[in-house]
């Protein structure tokens, strides 16, 4: 029979092992970042980038990643897919008028978050060449003209 101790002994048991980092959280805390970096990268991918190239994915996320090293955007990768501009919104689907946009495709989440681990852990060399900004290739650039074209990938156009 369990006694109160034993009982809390084994809850103190269990919470301690289920709070113990795991080797996925070890290798993004020591690449200085979070899940939490994951989820909001993966997010941005799904929502930006899903149905592209692996380049064009991969493309969306070096721009967020260049813009969090960038002084003139928020430090974070969560506070780069956050950041509003005069009120409207850096990344579209922030702003769009889809209230609680919906991950309807499972299993395409599951490749941006792969694609987002990837990249917060095992930075290649940048496809993009320090890009900070993107369009759909089917848009007129406007103000976009006035920056350096880095590269086209997975139906988007790449500035910096």
């Amino acid at each position: 029979m369990f006694t109160r101790s034993k009982i809390a002994m084994l809850l103190l048991a269990l919470l301690t092992a289920c709070a113990q980092a795991t080797p996925t959280d070890a290798t993004l805390s020591s690449a200085g970042y979070t899940s939490a970096d994951v989820g909001c990268l993966a997010e941005a991918l799904y929502f930006e980038a899903r149905g592209t190239s692996y380049e064009g994915e991969r493309a969306v996320g070096e721009v967020i990643l260049n813009r969090a090293a960038d002084s003139r955007f928020p430090s974070s990768i969560c506070g780069v897919i956050d950041q509003r501009y005069n009120g409207t919104c850096q990344f579209s689907y922030r702003c769009d008028a889809i209230p609680n946009d919906q991950f309807s495709e499972p299993a395409e989440l599951v490749k941006m978050r792969a694609i987002a681990y990837e990249l917060l852990t095992n930075r290649q060399e940048d496809i993009t060449h320090g890009a900070l900004y993107f369009h759909a290739a089917s848009m007129a650039p406007g103000w976009f003209a006035t920056l350096s074209k880095r590269g086209q990938f997975g139906g988007n156009i790449f500035y910096r």
